[in-house]
C-alpha cells in the first residue's frame, strides 16, 4: 500500500468510527452522501451528535465548504424560482413546477411558505417532487403534511428517462434539476433528461438546473464518502458553458446562468424553443455571470 492509499485508508477509519459520533457523517454512511436525506440535513444546518465532541464534530462537518456551496445553491436557486413564479402568476394562470430529482423537497416547501408570506394563494401553484428514492420521497411526504402543505405531491420517477418523465401530469410550467448531473460522469443520461424535459414542458416552459463546476474536495469525498449505493462517491465538475451547450442540442434557449456565493455551483436558467426553430434565432437576452446569492 503506497503512502497516499495509507493515508486514505487512516482517514476512511477516523470517518467510520469517531466520525460517526456525527449525526450527519452517521447519516451519511447510512444512505448516501448523495442522497435526499443528506441534503435535507445539509439544508436544516443544525449540529447534532452524540455528547459535546459529537455536536461539535457535526458543525465542523456542515461549514465544510461544500456544503456551504451546497445552501448557497439553494438560496439562489430558490430566489430564481420565486421570480419564475411571480412572473408566471401575474399572467393569471396557475403554475406547475416539476423537480425530477427532489428528494425530500425542503426547498421547494420553503418556497411554498415564502409565498405565502408575501400574500401569494398556494391553490395557484402546483409542486410535483418525484425521485427514485422511496425513501426521500417519503420523509418530503411527511413533513409537506406537517407544514399543511397540499399542493405538493411526492411520486417515482426517474430524471433520466424520458418515457419516465412523459408520464407527468399535468405537464410543468417550471422544472428544476438541482444536485443531479454532477453525479453522471457518462453525459449520455443528462442528454436524455434535457430532451425528455424539453418534450413535456407547456410551450414557453423554463427549466433551471444546477453545475458543479469546481470543487476542492474532490479527492477527499471519492476516496473517503460514500454514495448512496455504498461506492465511493465520485462526482464530475463541468464548465457551465458545456451544460448550455447540452441544453441549446437539446431545444432550449439559455437566458442565463449566476453562480452562488462560494462560486462552487452555476444555477442555469433555459427556456424551452420550438422543434426546429435554430438556435440562433431564439431571443436571448445577455447571459449573467457571477451572480451572488
Amino acid at each position: 500500500m503506497g503512502v497516499s492509499q495509507a493515508r486514505w485508508a487512516v482517514i476512511r477509519s477516523l470517518f467510520r468510527t469517531v466520525g460517526r459520533a456525527s449525526d450527519g457523517i452517521a447519516l451519511g454512511f447510512r444512505y448516501g452522501f448523495d442522497s435526499g436525506e443528506m441534503l435535507d440535513y445539509v439544508y436544516e444546518n443544525k449540529a447534532k451528535g452524540r455528547l459535546l465532541v459529537g455536536r461539535a464534530l457535526d458543525r465542523i462537518y456542515l461549514n465544510a465548504i461544500g456544503w456551504r456551496a451546497i445552501r448557497g445553491r439553494k438560496e439562489l436557486l430558490k430566489r430564481v424560482l420565486l421570480g419564475e413564479v411571480i412572473a408566471r402568476a401575474g399572467q393569471g394562470r396557475p403554475v406547475v413546477i416539476l423537480d425530477v430529482a427532489a428528494g425530500p423537497g425542503r426547498y421547494l416547501q420553503d418556497l411554498c411558505l415564502e409565498l405565502q408570506v408575501q400574500g401569494r394563494p398556494l391553490n395557484d401553484v402546483t409542486i410535483i417532487c418525484r425521485d427514485m428514492d422511496a425513501q426521500g420521497l417519503s420523509w418530503g411526504r411527511r413533513r409537506a403534511e406537517g407544514r399543511a402543505l397540499t399542493n405538493i405531491r411526492y411520486e417515482p420517477g426517474d430524471a433520466c428517462d424520458p418515457a419516465s418523465l412523459a408520464e407527468v401530469q399535468p405537464r410543468p410550467d417550471i422544472v428544476v434539476v438541482s444536485g443531479l448531473y454532477e453525479l453522471f460522469t457518462d453525459p449520455a443520461p443528462i442528454r436524455r433528461s434535457l430532451l425528455g424535459i424539453h418534450a413535456i414542458l407547456n410551450p414557453g416552459g423554463t427549466l433551471v438546473f444546477t453545475t458543479q463546476v469546481r470543487h476542492p474536495q474532490l479527492e477527499l469525498i471519492a476516496n473517503v464518502l460514500v454514495n448512496r449505493e455504498g461506492k465511493p462517491w465520485v462526482m464530475q465538475c463541468r464548465e457551465a458553458t458545456t451544460m448550455e451547450g447540452w441544453a441549446r442540442a437539446a431545444g432550449f434557449a439559455v437566458r442565463s446562468t449566476q453562480l452562488e456565493s462560494d462560486g462552487l455551483f452555476a444555477v442555469t436558467t433555459v427556456r424551452g424553443i420550438e422543434a426546429g426553430v435554430p438556435q440562433h434565432n431564439a431571443a436571448s437576452p445577455p447571459r449573467q455571470r457571477g451572480g451572488r446569492s
